[in-house]
């Protein structure tokens, strides 16, 4: 499961690292590679999320895992024959759909797999996937891009991820299906019990602004790291990528202990620390976006990087605690639109409008003016999990006497 979140998060974030080189051969702006790796991906992911999460719950999760790592790993490798901005669009359009199903189809082998007090640590192993992931995606596609060009670095990470795909269905297993009442309520039903919860909707919020911190942030900032320090497209993405992935490991592997820890003792405070977090990250980025020296500029993203690894086994595993058993695909699907729609969707293409407006204004350093969306969104995002963390306590004093 760790070697398919891995897989994911390399196919999602190849685009980032490979975008100077996609757009300069391509003729691209950076409005349209915006909405090439924001909108066109999260639309599509965000509409088949609910459905494959509910598959995923009601059947067989090893089977909607191996069917979606097929899909996404086949149109990354069609990816490297895009010859414009539309095909290249719908490429990732089936990348989304495939990605689409990832989590929540993890999700649910975990939760019938793993018991309730070592849930957080599983959530965070299977989480730190995401920033190995990405690390990997921008330290190997930096080094690919300069070696057998972004056509061929796309066709190597979708064999990868078939062959994965094949290693997964011979090593997951089977997993039993869960008994459900004759009058098991529709997913879209259960979805809306789940967000008329105060506490549900609060953490929702939360994971919305995180996504508009998040998606921004790997999108552009190698992109940054380039125009404005001078880095090469290898450098800026294997000191991107370590760092990223330094620092993503260790905030999924800590998130996860303290989650674990905080339901063993009984704890209510479970979203306090990861927006905490987030408040030191939104000052550590808007200096980044401002300090002349590179290294420095580098230095102070890892309190972000950070944060939002550290959030997600606080997150997804507040939201299987509201949701209960046998629902914890479907409240991982929600929190999953929650952060990948509306930030992913909108967040690179108003950060690339903004750069290309400055940038035609003639302000240096336009890419990093449009790039504070960043700080400001973390800022909220821990704001937002501050206030949810109090009516998730809330909730878990009424359950819990």
């Amino acid at each position: 499961m760790f070697l398919v979140n891995v897989l994911s998060q390399i196919d999602r974030i190849l685009p980032f690292i490979l975008a100077e080189s996609i757009r300069a051969e391509l003729n691209l702006s950076d409005t349209q590679i915006g909405l090439v790796t924001g909108l066109a991906f999260a639309v599509c992911y965000a509409l088949l999320s609910l459905p494959l999460a509910r598959a995923a719950d009601r059947g067989s999760p090893r089977g909607v895992l191996v069917g979606c790592i097929g899909l996404w790993s086949t149109m990354t490798a069609l990816g490297g024959l895009a010859t414009g901005f539309v095909v290249l669009a719908l490429t990732r359009f089936g990348v989304a759909f495939g990605e689409a199903g990832a989590i929540p189809a993890g999700h649910a082998l975990i939760a019938r797999k793993v018991p309730t007090k070592r849930r957080g640590l599983a959530l965070g192993v299977f989480s730190m996937g995401i920033p190995l992931g990405t690390m990997a995606g921008f330290v190997l596609g930096g080094v690919l891009d300069e070696a057998i060009g972004w056509r061929g670095t796309l066709f190597a990470a979708g064999g990868l991820g078939l062959f994965i795909a094949l290693l997964t269905f011979l090593v997951a297993g089977p997993t039993p299906r869960l008994a459900r009442p004759a009058s098991d309520p529709t997913f879209l039903s259960s979805a809306g019990a789940l967000l008329r919860r105060p506490a549900f909707r609060g953490l929702v919020l939360a994971a919305v602004l995180m996504g508009f911190a998040a998606a921004p942030f790997y999108a552009f900032m190698p992109s940054f790291l380039i125009r404005t320090h001078g880095f090469s497209s290898s450098e800026a993405g294997l000191t991107f990528g370590l760092l990223q992935g330094l620092m993503g490991v260790a905030g999924a592997i800590l998130g996860g202990r303290g989650f674990d820890r905080a339901v063993r003792t009984g704890g209510r405070r479970i979203l306090l620390y990861p927006g905490m977090v987030f408040l030191i990250g939104a000052a550590t980025t808007a200096g980044a976006l401002s300090v002349p020296q590179g290294w420095m500029a580098a230095a102070l993203l890892l309190p972000a990087m950070f944060a939002f690894s550290y959030m997600l086994p606080w997150g997804f595993g507040a939201a299987h605690l509201l949701a209960g058993r046998g629902r914890e695909a479907l409240a991982s699907s929600l929190v999953v639109i929650a952060t990948g729609l509306f930030g992913p969707a909108l967040g690179p293409v108003l950060v690339g409008v903004l750069s290309d407006a400055a940038t035609g204004a003639g302000l240096s350093n336009g890419l990093g003016l449009a790039l504070l969306l960043v700080p400001i969104a973390s800022l909220l995002t821990g704001w937002a999990l501050i206030r949810a963390d109090r009516r998730l306590a809330a909730a878990r004093a009424e359950e819990v006497p």
